[in-house]
């Protein structure tokens, strides 16, 4: 038995089915469910920047073909929330982190999580930010929204803060029917559920389609 020349590797494979499904035909087949157009492309997260690559040439390819790519970073927008609260409160929370953590490490953690958690949980954090990107983009653009789609990439910077799973929950019906595909690292455990980072307990709450 005589192998491909040049074999491709799950991920590219995974980002070639994504494609598939991004141009089919009959619009956008990334979600076995009608009106919902929500992806995961989920990888390993010492992957990371061969992730990176498969998705700058998904992008120039799609452009190529006439399609626009919104990409959210979302260790930006979690960074752009914590200067918004200003350099004192910034200050304040290190110390207190370091002082914490010189007692015990989990304790820094648990105390760091206490004050960024209300900052990007719930339908008033990250998620709004996310949807505010693809709906501003859908009101510049709205002759392209059907040949649009955003890639949510660098959740990793939200670990161990937020679930990817409650950010999609709170994105549901917010981003003008844009094709959403959110870059996630971690593991496959099962048909449906995914550990972020290959860390946290699985979580089953997950309602997209999950690639690869």
């Amino acid at each position: 038995m005589t192998l491909p020349l040049f074999q491709q590797t799950p991920l590219q494979e995974a980002f070639a089915a994504l494609r598939r499904d991004l141009i089919h035909e009959d619009g956008p087949h990334i979600s076995t469910m009608r009106n919902y157009r929500f992806a995961i492309m989920q990888y390993d997260p010492s992957d990371e920047f061969k992730l990176r690559g498969e998705v700058q040439r998904l992008t120039a390819d799609l452009a190529a073909n006439g399609w626009m790519v919104i990409s959210i970073s979302l260790q930006k927008l979690l960074l752009d929330r914590v200067r918004a609260q200003g350099l004192e409160w910034i200050d304040r929370v290190m110390q207190m982190e370091e002082r914490m953590a010189g007692i015990e490490p989990e304790r820094g953690l648990n105390y760091l999580k206490s004050k960024l958690w209300p900052l990007i949980e719930g339908p008033d954090g990250i998620a709004a930010d996310c949807s505010r990107l693809i709906s501003e983009y859908a009101d510049r653009r709205p002759d392209t929204v059907d040949r649009t789609v955003a890639f949510i990439g660098r959740a990793g910077a939200l670990y161990p803060f937020i679930r990817s799973s409650a950010l999609l929950r709170h994105l549901d019906g917010r981003t003008r029917n844009v094709p959403v595909v959110l870059l996630y690292p971690g593991e496959r455990r099962g048909p449906a559920g995914l550990s972020f980072m290959g860390i946290l307990n699985p979580d089953n709450d997950y309602r997209p389609r999950i690639y690869p």
